[in-house]
């Protein structure tokens, strides 16, 4: 034990320690031959945490622990901030005192005693601790830190991502990261209170799967069984698949009629390339319902497309209320009572994204459309559209536009020379009918100024994927004017449902490996098509049938996805055989499901929030690894567990494998 009392007081409390009369040079000065050791004997229970003091306990005798850091010399004093995961209290210490905590490594484990002082007005700081000080009487050395590999108290001088990552449990010792471990942790807390508060059941599924072709790339587990669930030996070895996601067993599980409303906050697996918004392991609040509906027979296409007109509004209302809880207890902003909801098809249009990013606005105009009835034969498959970086309306964005280059588009800067040929300038083969009068009615309609910047492109009318030319270039628009200091997003959260998507697609790269130029599901095969679309699905027009599928969008970035779920098995199988055309062999993973639609399956949809995205957003970072306790690096691996990692032959042997 380390103490401000007499060597002669100490040399008698610490027979246990192998050190001389003067604690702090034995084992500091270059003459020591010791080094200082952790404390391996009882020492007193601490009576608060560093976070907790106040004045209120002025006067009180304290023993706190935690984490000692850098000193800051004062004429008569010292002063140290002692550290743990619930905040700092600041110790001082009397330059009369023969020992001084200047000797303890910073970033030791240390017990301090001593007595909890009042700041005068003038030195008190905001914070849980700002108003006290502790004057420190007694220092036990639990731990002494060395061999540090960078110092996570230095917040100013950050060690590189890798050296971090490498070294992970000292990068958590950082506040930041902390305090996002414990906002998950409330976080996770609201979502099951809420969650039973609607009745949900928490049921664990399995994690050890069956291989199955459901649209992403699958982590394999070998095993040493040699025995097919059919009892037969299998010729190769076997493998397990961990969970791309619960998809089939919550599916399973509501069709079972155990359960009505099903949650998990679940593991799931994805071989995928490591992204700063995606991880190989994620986590996901998983959902499924029981009944839910399948849309309103009131509510046809004639209907607004900022309405909600397909089924699982049930999930929906569950949903809004447990984010609407979320924010309103971890932010303090009471969010609306219904979140606004688009269209697919409006969301590529206005934005050119499924997942638009409302706060700002930059919205895309379909030109073809502005132009006269005679001149827009040439666009009856594609059309011409354009973003329009006003001068003056957009001031804070035409700093960034003129910044930009992008060579899929063609940016015009409009001047009194162009100002009534720019569009025929741009794309003479396909506005040959357009006059000069054509143009200057659209100028007045776009509301076009000399000075304005118009970004413009063909597309196909048909839309595709998930973001268009347009779509990326407004996005690196106001990722610009923010890195030049010339627009600052609005903090107000900006909640966007986004629905209708196309249930079929051929233009998802992440899925070409298992669909080999057939259709894929653009959510997953399981999806239900819109009951307004069941016939056009029956009689071959896959590109035009919409699915109940519906994302939440929360400025710009997807938090969740979810959709209706097909409940008639022959459905089903029509889609696995007939669209997706599926062989027996991958039709086989299904067969249980087929059957148990089969079984009286109820009709049921669900929904899964990325957990992990959910808490970036909250924690105001920019990567989930801040999110995460031991996340991997953006390319896959584990610093810190040396993972993945070469496995000998002999243990492969035992599997089966034969290594290539």
């Amino acid at each position: 034990m380390l103490s401000l009392l007499p060597r002669r007081t100490l040399s008698t409390r610490l027979a246990s320690l192998p050190i001389s009369p003067d604690p702090f040079r034995s084992r500091h000065s270059s003459t020591s031959q010791d080094p200082p050791q952790p404390h391996s004997a009882p020492y007193p229970v601490r009576t608060h945490n560093c976070g907790s003091l106040s004045a209120g306990d002025a006067g009180s005798r304290v023993i706190l622990a935690g984490w000692i850091l850098p000193e800051r010399k004062g004429k008569h004093m010292s002063f140290f901030p002692l550290k743990d995961s619930f905040g700092t209290t600041q110790l001082i210490v009397n330059h009369t005192r023969p020992a001084s905590l200047s000797e303890v490594p910073v970033e030791s484990a240390v017990l301090i005693e001593g007595t909890v002082l009042l700041r005068p007005h003038s030195a008190r700081r905001p914070g849980s601790t700002g108003d006290i000080d502790v004057q420190v009487d007694k220092c036990t050395l639990l731990n002494p830190a060395s061999n540090l590999p960078f110092v996570p108290s230095n917040t100013h001088n950050l060690a590189n991502d890798d050296l971090r990552a490498r070294y992970r449990y000292l990068d958590l010792r950082r506040t930041a990261l902390s305090n996002n471990l414990k906002k998950r942790s409330q976080v996770a807390h609201i979502v099951r209170n809420v969650l039973h508060e609607h009745d949900f059941v928490e049921v664990e599924t399995p994690v050890l799967l069956r291989s199955s072709p459901e649209g992403a790339r699958e982590f394999l587990v070998p095993t040493r069984t040699s025995k097919h669930t059919s009892n037969a030996t299998a010729a190769g070895p076997l493998f397990y698949a961990l969970q791309q996601s619960p998809q089939q067993p919550k599916q399973l599980l509501i069709c079972s009629g155990a359960v009505d409303k099903y949650f998990q906050i679940a593991r799931c697996f994805r071989d995928e390339d490591g992204r700063k918004d995606r991880q190989p392991e994620f986590t996901q609040i998983d959902m499924e319902m029981a009944f839910v509906s399948w849309g309103n027979p009131k509510m046809s296409d004639a209907a607004r497309s900022d309405t909600w007109r397909i089924g699982g509004s049930e999930v929906r209302q569950v949903v809004e209320h447990l984010i609407q809880k979320i924010w309103g207890a971890v932010e303090g902003i009471a969010l609306p009572k219904g979140f606004k909801v688009m269209t697919y098809s409006e969301a590529m249009t206005r934005f050119g994204s499924d997942k638009p990013d409302t706060r700002y606005d930059l919205e895309i105009v379909d030109i073809a459309r502005l132009l006269p009835a005679g001149v827009q034969t040439p666009f009856e498959s594609e059309t011409l559209e354009a973003i329009v970086v006003s001068a003056t309306r957009h001031s804070e964005f035409i700093g960034a536009s003129r910044a930009c280059h992008d060579e899929a588009l063609k940016r015009i800067t409009l001047n009194k020379e162009n100002a009534e040929s720019w569009l025929s300038d741009a794309f003479p083969h396909l506005t040959a009918g357009v006059t000069n009068s054509d143009i200057s009615v659209l100028n007045e309609r776009l509301q076009l100024k000399a000075g304005d910047d118009i970004w413009i492109t063909r597309r196909s009318r048909v839309l595709k994927g998930g973001s268009t030319a347009l779509g990326r270039l407004r996005v690196h628009l106001a990722e610009t004017a923010q890195a030049r200091g010339e627009f600052t997003v609005p903090g107000a959260p900006h909640f966007l449902w986004v629905t209708e998507f196309p249930l079929f697609t051929r233009a998802d790269e992440d899925k070409d490996f298992l669909a080999k130029g057939r259709w894929s599901s653009t959510h997953h095969p399981f999806t239900a098509p819109m009951w307004e679309d069941i016939n056009a699905m029956y009689s071959g027009a896959v590109d035009s049938v919409r699915g109940q599928h519906y994302d939440l969008v929360l400025n710009g970035v997807e938090i969740g996805g979810g959709s209706v779920r097909v409940h008639d098995a022959s459905m089903q199988d029509y889609i696995f055989t007939k669209i997706l055309q599926l062989d027996e062999e991958e039709k086989a993973p299904f067969n249980h499901l087929l059957h148990a639609l089969q079984c009286g399956a109820p009709p049921h949809g669900g929904i899964a929030l990325g957990f992990d995205r959910l808490m970036a957003l909250l924690c105001k970072t920019h990567s989930i690894r801040d999110v995460i306790a031991f996340p991997k690096t953006g390319s896959g691996t584990d610093l810190l567990f040396k993972s993945p990692a070469a496995v000998n032959q002999e243990v492969l042997g035992q599997y089966g494998i034969q290594p290539r």
